[in-house]
């Protein structure tokens, strides 16, 4: 209880009587124990505890910043892949597919440089692939050509 007397508190809280033998300490003691499960720190919060080697980050790193939700998956030409072993060479086509599909995987476990890799390997072959594979069909267009023209030639 407080008379009109008393100058009041700003903030509502009663002042503490200091005989009082329920207020509270002045000085605060020990933390408090917490209980349930230890939290994970937030993304962004300070990681404790030192580095474990000389000139490492005492930060995690995280893939650049792309807008939206979170980073954006690198494409996996699987198409292209596809596309480039039915219709050009087989071998490197076959070896695109088997790129382009560890680009989501790797990407899914968090290994954003492997997944940028197996992307551009993925390209690379299905695009060698076509290139061999359309070279082939111009050599085989010219030989068919030349040796179609020799047996019309040879049977008049």
């Amino acid at each position: 209880m407080t008379t009109p007397n008393e100058p009041q508190n700003p903030y509502g809280e009663e002042p503490q009587n200091p005989a009082d033998p329920f207020r509270k300490p002045e000085q605060p003691g020990p933390p408090a124990p917490q209980y349930g499960a230890p939290q994970a720190p937030q993304y962004g919060a300070p990681q404790y505890g030192a580095p474990q080697y000389p000139g490492a980050s005492q930060y995690p790193s995280a893939p650049p910043y792309q807008g939206g939700y979170g980073p954006v998956p690198p494409p996996n030409y699987l198409v292209w892949a596809i596309l480039s072993t039915v219709l050009c060479c087989l071998p490197l086509g076959i070896a695109s597919i088997v790129y382009s599909s560890q680009v989501n995987t790797k990407f899914a476990q968090g290994d954003y440089a492997g997944a940028q890799a197996s992307s551009q390997k993925a390209k690379n072959f299905a695009i060698w692939g076509a290139v061999i594979g359309l070279v082939l069909g111009v050599v085989w267009g010219v030989v068919v050509v030349v040796t179609g023209g020799m047996e019309s030639s040879s049977q008049l």
